[in-house]
Parts: structure tokens; sequence; C-alpha cells
């Protein structure tokens, strides 16, 4: 096996905005001592829960600056996101290095909709560039193309490519590529985290892990230790705060809705395309945060929603991400 030197309780991290979309960096930095105080051991800065897509460069590196200053010595910081652009995505990740990021998460570039032989030039190209240990991010509902079990394993002869994070859910190939590689697998999808686990996989990059990742830390404990009945009680514990989270509106909505409901961030603010969840929406999160019960580190009678601070969306200051 791989030694593993991302971590394995790993929050994707979202990014707190100002009202008026411009980033809050004193709740960057309370969020993330707050999440790894609770047991997160990485911290994945700018990925799709951080709004990558409408960040700028010059934040994203801040981003990883601000988290190493932060996290220190106790949690691995990833700089997420990446570009469908190769020769873009190349230079983010030499400036995330120079900034101290620990390791770099590779999306498959989305919208171009490559080939596999394109996909995997992308990315040996991307991993051939930076000394940084690399996450390949399989997401084909947001990329719009799937990692191939082949081309995973052509990826994986890279020296530089250690690991996957896999939103794709299926445990059948997770399962064949972990018996025919040295890859570490973390589960990209809140719901599979217990499934992902118990067929080999080494943590998680989870999005319900802002508001709640003590929880995970206990799963993936105790999983470690052999101890399923422990892990699967936290399983459902967490089951409706995750469909609550990842269910009715895009996972960054809903985090940020509920991080402000529980006055743990000062804005609920998301940058369009992007928009607030309306009212029938914020209903569904509410009702399924009432069926919450007995989180640890999680305490739901601060939690105040405010549907009209996080109505609309943002229109920064600064816009465009790739040249």
């Amino acid at each position: 096996m791989t030694q593993n030197p991302f971590g394995q309780v790993l929050v994707a991290l979202v990014t707190p905005f100002q009202a008026d979309g411009e980033v809050d960096w004193a709740d960057v930095e309370r969020l993330i001592d707050d999440v790894v105080t609770q047991g997160a051991d990485g911290i994945v800065v700018s990925g799709t829960t951080g709004e990558t897509s409408t960040l700028t460069d010059p934040e994203k590196i801040r981003l990883v600056e601000v988290a190493k200053d932060v996290a220190g010595d106790r949690a691995k910081v990833i700089q997420g996101g990446g570009s469908n652009e190769t020769a873009h995505a190349i230079d983010l990740y030499r400036q995330a290095e120079r900034a101290g990021a620990d390791g770099v998460m590779i999306v498959t570039p989305y919208y171009n909709k490559p080939t596999q032989a394109g996909l995997l030039t992308h990315f040996r190209m991307i991993a051939d560039a930076t000394d940084l240990p690399v996450i390949l991010y399989d997401i084909p509902g947001r990329s719009g193309v799937e990692i191939r079990y082949e081309t995973i394993l052509r990826a994986a002869k890279h020296p530089n490519i250690l690991a996957v994070k896999d939103a794709k859910g299926d445990l059948a190939e997770v399962s064949r590529v972990l018996n025919q590689t040295d890859l570490l697998y973390f589960s990209g999808d809140d719901a599979m985290v217990l499934p992902h686990l118990s067929v080999g996989a080494v943590g998680l990059i989870g999005v319900t892990a802002n508001i709640a990742p003590g929880p995970y830390r206990t799963i993936v404990d105790a999983v470690n230790a052999g101890d399923l009945r422990t892990a699967q009680a936290q399983h459902q514990a967490l089951e409706p705060l995750v469909r609550a989270t990842m269910t009715h509106v895009p996972g960054t909505v809903a985090t940020k809705y509920i991080l402000h409901a529980l006055g743990r961030i000062s804005s609920p603010r998301v940058r369009l395309p992007l928009v607030g969840p309306e009212d029938s929406e914020a209903a569904l999160i509410e009702d399924e945060i009432a069926l919450v019960r007995d989180i640890d580190g999680l305490d739901l009678t601060r939690f105040r929603p405010d549907r009209n601070a996080a109505a609309g969306g943002a229109l920064p200051k600064v816009h465009g991400t790739t040249r």
C-alpha cells in the first residue's frame, strides 16, 4: 500500500464570502481552525465545494497560504480545482507548490469532453510539472467524462499520481483498481463514505465535513480498528445531515446556508451563477436538519436559518479564472 501523504478525513472546504461576494478571510481562518480542531487532518481548498469555478487564481493561491498558516502541522493542505486548460492547470499547481501546498487534486477536464488519451495526457503533464503528490478527481456528473478503469490503471504508473477521489460510486470498479494498483482511494460522495471505506478506501474528501468533521473522524478511526458497529452508528446519525447538505441544492449552497445558520460563518453568500436556496428548497433543508440527532460537536439549538441573507448570488469585483 502506498504511504498516505494526504490524511484520511479531508474537508472539501467552502470558501466563505462577505455579502458582496468578496472572500471573507477572517471566516476562512476560523472555519479551517474549527474543522481541524474537530478532527480533520486534511483540507482541500478551492475545489468544487470551494467554488473554484468563480475564484481567481490569486484567491486560490492565498487560500493555500492561509490554510497552511492556520493548519500548521495539524493537517495537510491540498490545492483543488484545476482547469480544463492543461497549461493553465500546470501554472496554477506550480504556484500552489510554491505557496506550500502538500498535494494537488486534478479534476477531470470539464466541457471539452476529451478522449481517454486526452485525459491521460492532461494528468501526466500536470503530474510531471510538480513534485507534489497528486489525487485524480473522477466526477463525471460535473465534468461530463469519466476516468475509465483502463485509464486509471495507466495513470497509476506515474510516480506522482497516488490517489483517486471517487464521485462515481462504482464500488466494483474501486475494488478492481485497488486489486491491481497501489492507488489510495478517497470517497467523494458523502452518502457513500462508509461503503467506500468498507471496500478499501483510505478516507474521504467530504462536503458535510465542513459542518461536522468529528463523526467522520470517528468513522475512519472505527474502520481502522475494525469496529463496524461504531462506524455504522455514526454513518446512520449523519444520514439526515448528509441529505440536508447534498440533496436539494448544490452542496456548497446548502453547506453555507447551514454554517451561517449555526453562526459559524458571517454570510451564506455564493457567487453567481450559484444562488442561495429558494424558500421551498430552504424549507426542505430545514426539515432534514430537524431530523438530526446526537451528532458529537454539532449543537443544533443554535440553528437560526436566514433565508433573506442567503437569497440570490454575488458578482465579485474581480473575475475570470482562465486566460
